[in-house]
């Protein structure tokens, strides 16, 4: 049994919710709290973040254990960026227990390499790591979230202990792109999948694509929030909410 913090809301089919770099489960699935009334929503804070044990490194293979532990007997699996790559490798784990699986944008750069949007990124991704070695927490959040096209101006003042601990993890991380994704695996697995995007950027956009043809699997594209596409609340509430009960009629 997993010793993260998880915060179980709601009654009815279970809804595995993993956040991705900087927010935590709160953080990153606030607006998805209202399908509480629908679903049972479990929502994990990774080791590092909010209410879970400290962790030195941010790294998605330990994570996707825990993920893919979490899961008990059977669970619908959304994943949001970083937690997309937890997703995805979570449920190649078990695929026995998850009964659809939703990736958002995940950063899984390892499948499009060569891709000239994607190399471009990396190649700024090293430069950005090595510019803001030592930078203050509030320096490192504002950066980050410009570069995956998030809105720097919507996080608080000032910042909330979570939100550091989430910059401490997030100068700790392991590269996404080094994650080895098991697309015939999960090709393979009977479950329904589904990827969703904000149609912001190229090299996310072109992982997206990827997974789409490969898995294969239904695509959504919900734009107003670039990288945050959760951050939309009910249009991407009621698109997973079809998903997952489409999945569920379909089991």
């Amino acid at each position: 049994m997993t010793d993260l913090f998880v915060r179980d809301l709601g009654a009815g089919p279970p809804v595995v919710l993993v956040h991705g770099s900087v927010f935590d489960g709160e953080g990153t699935w606030a607006r998805q709290f209202p399908l509480a009334d629908r679903f049972r929503l479990l929502i994990p804070d990774r080791r590092g973040y909010g209410a879970s044990p400290d962790t030195d490194r941010e790294d998605f293979e330990p994570d996707a254990l825990d993920i893919a532990d979490l899961l008990g007997d059977g669970a619908h699996l959304v994943g949001h960026s970083y937690g997309g790559v937890i997703a995805l490798l979570a449920a190649a784990h078990r695929p026995e227990a998850v009964r659809s699986l939703t990736v958002i944008e995940p950063p899984a750069f390892g499948l499009v390499r060569g891709d000239p949007a994607v190399e471009a990124m990396l190649s700024g991704l090293r430069a950005w790591t090595v510019s803001m070695a030592g930078a203050s927490p509030d320096a490192l959040l504002v950066s980050f979230m410009t570069m995956v096209g998030g809105d720097p101006s919507r996080l608080p003042r000032p910042l909330p202990e979570s939100l550091l601990r989430g910059a401490r993890m997030l100068a700790n991380e392991r590269p996404p792109d080094e994650a080895e994704i098991p697309l015939d695996a999960l090709a393979a697995a009977p479950f329904p999948k589904l990827v969703v995007s904000g149609g912001h950027a190229a090299p996310f956009d072109a992982v997206c694509d990827v997974l789409e043809r490969r898995l294969p699997a239904e695509r959504a594209v919900i734009v107003g929030r670039g990288h945050a596409v959760q951050m939309t609340g009910e249009p991407f509430n009621e698109r997973l909410a079809g998903f997952v009960r489409s999945a569920e009629a379909a089991a």
